[in-house]
């Protein structure tokens, strides 16, 4: 396992990390999770991401009691606060109250005393970017979370919280928490990259395989044990359109001449990039995590050539 810094702070995270989104609280039981998190601490990895709306708070439960056997100090935990999770008009957003509620429920799911990384789940127009900024610092004072950070925030408002965090001797963000995939890959190259390097921004990605389609297993059809096949994830059917396929399906083909999947030359892509701190990648088999684990060796096969033929792929590189 590579370890790249967070940003520029001294915190180092495996380059590939797990999340619970969609499977951890809803798709896994609890011994499989557990299976799962504590395979990937085996293999290296040290970043496991979570939020408070994932499965309606189940999922930071199942992590948490799945890192009870392992050394605290060794973990880097991150959780998000934004969506509803508490009844009434201050249920959700950014406002100090729900911060601080929320951040104190997460840790009681997690088992722990405080969290490595807090992510503000969206912007909040309806909270002064002044209260948000002043309320992490203070957390982060009190020992409750160690670095503060946005996710899908646009460059101008990130931009604003740390001009705010400078104007106030205040703590700025440390990290963003985007989509990037080579399917959605404008924000991040245009809008991001630059605040990586004037601010020292590192970029936590999530959403590596595109839901699952850059996986290469919808090629030829949705198999029915697949997350497409589930009732619920119609969004992801409603993304699986010819032209995409017609995509991945060349994409497949490069990836094989390499001797690789196409999972793992959708996230050794992603590497490529010393803004990327991590890969956050999720799995509900063990078999996937190898394959994912195994993107970080596969990095090292994407010459400037072959970077070219993907983008003669893809067709979409931003201008």
């Amino acid at each position: 396992m590579h370890y790249r810094r967070l940003g520029r702070s001294g915190l180092k995270v495996s380059e590939i990390s797990l999340g619970a989104w969609v499977t951890f609280g809803n798709q896994l039981d609890e011994a499989t999770a557990s299976d799962l998190l504590h395979a990937a601490y085996d293999a290296g990895i040290n970043f496991f991401d979570n939020a408070d709306v994932y499965a309606g708070g189940q999922a930071e439960i199942v992590m948490g009691k799945a890192i009870q056997d392992l050394p605290r100090e060794a973990l880097v935990l991150s959780s998000k606060v934004f969506g509803p999770t508490m009844p009434g008009p201050n249920g959700r957003g950014l406002s100090r109250k729900h911060v601080i509620e929320s951040l104190h429920a997460s840790l009681r799911r997690l088992q722990t005393d405080y969290l490595d990384l807090y992510f503000c789940h969206r912007y909040d127009p309806d909270t002064p970017v002044e209260e948000v900024v002043f309320t992490m610092t203070d957390l982060i004072h009190q020992g409750k979370i160690l670095y503060w950070g946005t996710s899908e925030w646009e460059a101008a408002q990130i931009t604003q919280a740390i001009g705010i965090a400078r104007q106030y001797n205040l703590i700025p963000p440390t990290m963003e928490q985007p989509q990037y995939n080579l399917f959605h890959r404008k924000r991040v190259e245009i809008d991001l990259w630059p605040l990586c390097k004037e601010f020292g921004l590192g970029l936590t990605t999530w959403s590596p395989l595109y839901s699952g389609i850059l996986s290469g297993k919808y090629n030829e059809g949705i198999p029915a044990n697949s997350r497409a096949a589930l009732e619920e994830m119609g969004w992801v059917r409603d993304n699986l359109t010819p032209d995409r396929i017609a995509i991945i399906r060349q994409l497949t083909a490069l990836a094989q001449e390499l001797d690789l999947t196409t999972a793992q030359l959708a996230i050794a892509w992603i590497l490529r990039r010393k803004e990327v701190s991590s890969v956050i990648t999720g799995a509900s088999r063990l078999e996937q995590l190898d394959e994912n684990l195994d993107a970080s060796n596969a990095a090292e096969k994407l010459t400037d050539d072959l970077l070219e033929q993907i983008e003669q792929i893809m067709g979409n590189q931003p201008e």
